[in-house]
């Protein structure tokens, strides 16, 4: 159904605003991604938005075209509205000119094919949302499974998260657990826990990775507790040659999981 939205006090402007939010993310399971970009690799990917979200004013473009045939033809809702209104629904002085509503993946371990790739990346108690959008980025970028998200992590849903992703939000699987879950379920299949680590740790140039490999980074700022990683099977470093005594956490995700890569292939 397509229709024009014209004022700021229209239910489904609240409705979008709302989606801003976690409790009302959670409340919905409907998350928004802004961006012509994200939304045709959404589409590349098979997943459609139940809402399209078009300004007025929007230049014209072939794929927003074709996206907004595929959300039509799927009986979703698309929209238009003034500029000023779409402000109101992005939170940004200068929000893209298309912006989709969809449903929350479902998250369980149980979703999770661990033979489907020799590489998956793991985040524990990772805060910032644009660490774990970068996460997600990095994992498209080197073909792992997706990410899994252990314990209390930021919100994937949330705006920041999914702009930082890039649109890999679409194209990783992504999972999110408890350790007391996540543990006997790994250790119930095949698969190598690494744990980026400044104990008792090998140098990550020289490891021994296997496949599947399970890479795990830690807390921003307190990084793993000691009891995960004497769980992991091996514990990489990395040399630090300056002052910093370690790297971002999505930074050191990155390094481990290209170097997994390269003794992987």
């Amino acid at each position: 159904m397509r229709r024009t939205i014209t004022g700021f006090s229209n239910p489904t402007v609240k409705f979008l605003r709302s989606l801003r939010e976690k409790k009302h993310r959670r409340q919905e399971r409907r998350f928004l991604a802004e961006g012509l970009r994200l939304l045709t690799d959404a589409r590349e990917s098979g997943i459609l938005p139940e809402m399209l979200v078009m300004a007025t004013n929007r230049a014209s473009h072939p794929l927003l075209e074709a996206l907004e045939a595929d959300v039509a033809a799927a009986g979703g809702d698309v929209i238009e509205m003034d500029e000023d209104i779409l402000v109101k629904v992005t939170g940004k002085d200068n929000p893209q000119a298309v912006a989709g509503v969809f449903g929350e993946f479902d998250t369980r371990l149980a979703t999770i094919e661990r033979e489907t790739a020799p590489i998956w990346l793991v985040a524990q108690a990772l805060r910032d949302p644009g660490n774990l959008g970068t996460m997600l980025r990095t994992g498209d970028a080197v073909g792992a499974g997706g990410l899994i998200l252990i314990d209390d992590c930021a919100d994937p849903f949330s705006v920041e998260a999914v702009r930082a992703s890039m649109g890999a939000i679409f194209t990783q699987k992504l999972a999110q657990a408890r350790w007391d879950e996540f543990l006997p379920w790994l250790r119930a299949g095949n698969g190598q826990l690494v744990a980026a680590s400044l104990r008792d740790a090998q140098d990550y140039r020289t490891a021994p990775y296997a496949a599947p490999c399970f890479l795990m980074v830690g807390n921003e700022s307190r990084g793993l507790p000691t009891e995960y990683e004497d769980a992991c099977d091996l514990r990489v470093t990395m040399p630090m040659l300056g002052r910093a005594d370690s790297l971002n956490a999505a930074v050191a995700g990155a390094v481990l999981a290209y170097e997994a890569l390269a003794h992987l292939r």
